[in-house]
């Protein structure tokens, strides 16, 4: 997904494999990084034994640099 189909959707949570073009990353570094040390990415995370999702509306927030503190888990 653009950063502009992420802000024009709907969708509650992403995949890595929705920002990854974002971030100019694979989507693997993105779930790797999300198990072992989540507060490395910046941005919260939801990890359910093998899933990991980023709530969009946060995601946005983090990218455009208005949110504070919102590294860590999903919440």
């Amino acid at each position: 997904m653009t950063l502009e189909e992420i802000r024009n959707s709907t969708k509650e949570m992403l995949t890595p494999a929705d920002i990854a073009p974002v971030l100019g990353c694979d989507p693997q570094d993105i779930r790797t990084t999300a198990k072992v040390a989540p507060q490395m990415l910046g941005f919260p995370v939801c990890v359910i034994k093998t899933r990991v999702k980023i709530p969009r509306r946060r995601f946005v927030l983090w990218i455009d640099g208005t949110a504070e503190g919102v590294a860590g888990s999903c919440g």
